[in-house]
């Protein structure tokens, strides 16, 4: 082989690799990943809760408009509900229906991967596994605090961890 051969053989090579690693396709909730990673990571507390509109305790934990007076009753705390596994299911009139949408300090989310099978469908988010819904957790500062990942949540359990995120700890 021609000695000027073999460096542009590295050349192409090595532009090829690069362009097959910038066409590796992005997953599907990557945005939504970056999207909640961002406001977790600010010093306000955070709860992150996933749900979807099919699961009997996530129905449990939206009557009497539970979780709307408990935003309510925390305004210096960020909401941020993710509807996971929902099978293509629209959450807005249940939420609609509980209270839920309007306030200030809520965001709504829905995953773009609507499988439940257990095969297809989001097991991971943040690195952290979800294995259950309802699953609650507990950011301040960016870092994991509490996490439910076995369901329906009691609201003075609830309280009293957000509590406990919020006070400062001088030991």
């Amino acid at each position: 082989m021609a000695p000027r051969m073999v460096p542009r053989m590295r050349y192409v090579a090595a532009l090829l690799a690069l362009i097959a690693g910038g066409l590796r396709a992005e997953p599907a909730g990557a945005p939504l990943e970056k999207e909640v990673a961002d406001l977790i990571a600010g010093s306000q507390v955070t709860v992150v809760h996933f749900w979807a509109p099919w699961c009997a305790n996530c129905k449990a934990e939206l009557e009497s408009a539970g979780w709307a007076r408990f935003i309510a009753a925390n305004p210096g705390v960020k909401f941020v509900f993710i509807n996971i596994w929902h099978k293509g299911q629209n959450p807005q009139p249940m939420l609609a229906a509980a209270g839920l949408g309007a306030q200030p300090n809520l965001r709504l989310l829905t995953h773009p991967n609507p499988s439940k099978l257990a095969a297809d469908r989001l097991n991971t988010f943040l690195g952290l596994p979800i294995t259950w819904i309802p699953t609650t957790w507990i950011y301040r500062e960016g870092k994991l605090r509490t996490a439910f990942n076995y369901g329906e949540i009691r609201f003075p359990v609830l309280q009293q961890l957000l509590d406990d995120t919020q006070d400062k700890w001088d030991r």
